[in-house]
């Protein structure tokens, strides 16, 4: 039997809501199918927005939402996307699938969005392609209030007040689409292009995200940090809240990157190595981490993990430049894994982003038409909401073994704690095995007699078990009842290939 020993008067920092954000970029139907179906469709909306989609996101407690890209962020130019749409300009989305992108969804669109969610606002601007001038008349255009060109544009353009952009990336992989720049140059540009992203008077300060690295590629971070510290007095100040970090779990591929491997038919080999390559974002966030440390010890700079999660081959007779693949028990585990993680890491990842939202990659719904389903990732989702905003609490996991074998092995067992404002504890927990439950016993050093168990759900399945329009409930949150109190504590009978939350209140 594990053993999770919870020490519950050890606080060891705050999980940003910002975790649990997500990603939508102008990319296959993510967008337009997906989120926007404008004023006139047949399918209930609100302002063009799916309010199947909207209500099923605000269940979830979406707290931040990255917009426009991505690659994509890099070709847009904002004005492209503002005033009456029939006079907005039209053009080809090179990146994804060779397609008309209207520009109908821009700016005024984005923030209404995020006003119906009740969300927190990503933007990412263009320096690739882009311009100062471009990028700061932008922030110039959202945020400013008082007489100015661009102030009076948006007014003009329907929109009286101001936004809030709570983050605004400064470019997109510019180590790749977003310009292949080496690290030294893009920092250059960078220190640049982020001083006219202004704070205007009254306004809440807007966080500035720097593009950081893909993967592992260590000298980026550190050429990117070492040339934005350079000749900055005071040190630092001001000039970047976080930097990003991208990584993709590729269940197949070695040499060839078109042959990522499918998102349901997999074997358990295949199985184990995805959730090891998926474990890999540890080392990943150690690593980057270690040399965020030399220049910024005391982590005042974010790690913003803003693009993470499965990429599979697409889905068989799809547009192969729109990304769509389905979601199974497996995404349902590296989901789990990868959020635990990120709240063991919270007092350096302050934002992460799974890509994409919706009917793109490692989404959390899809849809076909009027129809909307949610996958087994949308659940994880939901049922570790309550992690948003609460203390991590100190917790060891003891004797729960590994799975998968040789390059493949992992812990079998991923956990992570927090306590909310109201004093109640939320354990998540994902049991990565194929073939074992396993048992664990929850320890809380102290007045664990004291608690019980006030709510336990949990998805599960076979590992390639998945949700399609004609059955769309076949992995869905439900009712955990494998709980008993003992004398000890709390004995929980984690099903195989499982993520299971369990609240814990006096």
């Amino acid at each position: 039997m594990a053993k999770l020993v919870i020490n519950n008067e050890a606080k060891k920092g705050t999980i940003a809501p910002e975790i649990y954000g997500h990603f939508s970029e102008h990319l296959g139907r993510c967008i337009y199918e997906g989120l926007y179906v404008g004023e006139d469709s047949d399918i209930p909306n609100v302002n063009g927005m799916r309010t199947d989609v909207v209500e099923a996101l605000k269940e979830m407690k979406i707290p931040v939402l990255r917009w426009p890209g991505g690659c994509f962020a890099d070709e847009y130019h904002w004005m492209d996307g503002i005033g009456p749409k029939e006079n907005r300009k039209k053009m080809i989305n090179t990146h994804w699938g060779g397609v008309v992108e209207d520009n109908s969804f821009g700016t005024h669109e984005f923030f209404e969005l995020c006003r119906q969610l009740g969300c927190k606002t990503y933007i990412n601007g263009n320096l690739g392609s882009g311009t100062v001038r471009e990028m700061s008349e932008w922030v110039e255009y959202m945020t400013f209030n008082g007489v100015s060109p661009m102030a009076d544009l948006r007014k003009e353009n329907g929109h009286e007040e101001p936004w809030v952009v709570d983050y605004f990336g400064v470019g997109n992989e510019n180590w790749g689409c977003g310009g292949n720049m080496r690290p030294q140059h893009y920092a250059d540009e960078y220190r640049r292009y982020q001083t006219y992203v202004r704070d205007y008077a009254g306004n809440k300060p807007i966080s500035k995200i720097c593009c950081g690295a893909n993967v592992d590629d260590y000298a980026w971070t550190k050429g990117v940090l070492e040339t934005c510290f350079d000749h900055t007095e005071p040190r630092f100040h001001g000039l970047m809240d976080g930097l990003s970090l991208h990584y993709y779990t590729l269940p197949e591929v070695e040499d060839d990157w078109n042959k990522k491997g499918s998102a349901t038919d997999f074997t358990e080999e295949i199985f184990y190595q995805t959730l090891k390559r998926s474990y890999y974002m540890e080392e990943l966030i150690n690593r980057h981490g270690a040399i965020m440390d030399e220049f910024d010890p005391e982590k005042k700079i974010g790690m913003i993990v803003d693009e993470w999660g499965i990429w599979t081959d697409v889905e068989p007779g799809t547009n192969p430049g729109f990304l769509y693949q389905q979601n199974t028990m497996r995404d349902a585990l590296v989901a789990g894994m990868n959020l635990n993680i990120f709240n063991k890491h919270c007092d350096r990842v302050k934002m992460a982003c799974i890509a994409q939202l919706i009917n793109v990659l490692q989404s959390v719904m899809l849809t076909d038409g009027e129809k909307m389903i949610k996958t087994p990732t949308y659940h994880v989702f939901h049922m570790y909401r309550y992690h948003q905003g609460a203390q991590l609490l100190a917790s060891e996991l003891l004797d729960a073994g590994t799975v998968g074998s040789g390059k493949n092995e992992l812990p079998k067992v991923f956990e992570s704690v927090s306590e909310d404002a109201d004093g109640v504890i939320t354990v998540t927990l994902t049991n990565n095995s194929l073939e074992a439950g396993e048992s664990v016993e929850l320890v809380l050093t102290k007045d664990a007699a004291a608690y019980e168990v006030a709510e336990a759900t949990y998805v599960a399945g076979t590992m390639n078990a998945h949700n399609t329009f004609d059955a769309p409930e076949v992995v869905v949150e439900q009712q955990f009842d494998a709980v008993t109190k003992t004398a000890d504590g709390i004995r929980v009978e984690l099903p195989a290939c499982s993520v299971v939350s369990i609240r814990l209140k006096k």
